[in-house]
């Protein structure tokens, strides 16, 4: 499959560029600095079989340029991949929507998130909302995994909600090829589908049968 991953200069980026590219075509963007409202970012997307979305951009940017990035270029990129037929969009949002939350309590994805005014959670829960509405208006579908705080597989960070960076490779391109539920009601797929998704560590914040059941995801397991 082509894929596009957005935000390729982030550390996100480079670990889901580096571990799908055996599998796909990946094709590389810079959401900062691109994704104009314009025939280039349809350029971009044309042709591609899935594109993969992230706002984690560089945090030394200020608030406006990173809020611009969670809602201006994430609406030219979805309006782009409508209109070029992407079949799907799979979206990188954060755990951090939930970090209010009483950390003994067992959240899922039913849950409401509870986003800070803090810039980086801020920017995921923007994001979600102008990718929601898309696909609630069935211009495209779109998978929505709320990832863990991302660490490095030898990095032991004793993190609750820690995604090691294999694991999260795995769960993205599950996400890619993975054959999206249907309505009960509609009988059509879901446009729009949630995943929590952090690794197995000791005492889980987050719970990830969801991810497991219906996405295929298998945390390794880590001693």
């Amino acid at each position: 499959m082509k894929v596009l991953i957005s935000a390729a200069g982030s550390t996100l980026g480079r670990v889901l560029a580096d571990g799908l590219t055996e599998q796909h075509q990946v094709v590389l963007a810079d959401s900062s600095t691109g994704l104009g409202h314009d025939s280039s970012t349809n350029d971009l997307v044309r042709g591609v079989d899935a594109v993969v979305h992230s706002v984690a951009n560089d945090k030394e940017a200020n608030a406006s340029h990173r809020l611009d990035t969670a809602m201006r270029r994430t609406y030219n990129l979805l309006w782009a991949a409508a209109e070029e037929r992407v079949p799907r969009v799979v979206l990188l949002s954060s755990l951090s929507l939930f970090g209010k939350y009483d950390e003994g309590r067992a959240v899922t994805e039913t849950w409401r998130p509870m986003p800070t005014t803090d810039t980086e959670v801020l920017s995921h829960h923007l994001a979600e909302f102008v990718c929601r509405e898309f696909a609630r208006e069935g211009r495209t579908r779109v998978v929505c995994l709320r990832l863990g705080d991302l660490v490095s597989d030898s990095n032991e960070s004793g993190s609750t909600s820690a995604l090691y960076a294999s694991d999260a490779v795995q769960a993205v391109g599950r996400a890619i090829v993975f054959d999206l539920p249907i309505g009960r009601t509609t009988g059509v797929h879901q446009p729009w589908t949630v995943f929590h998704v952090q690794s197995d560590v000791p005492n889980a914040r987050f719970l990830t049968g969801n991810a497991q059941e219906a996405l295929g995801f298998v945390p390794a397991k880590r001693s």
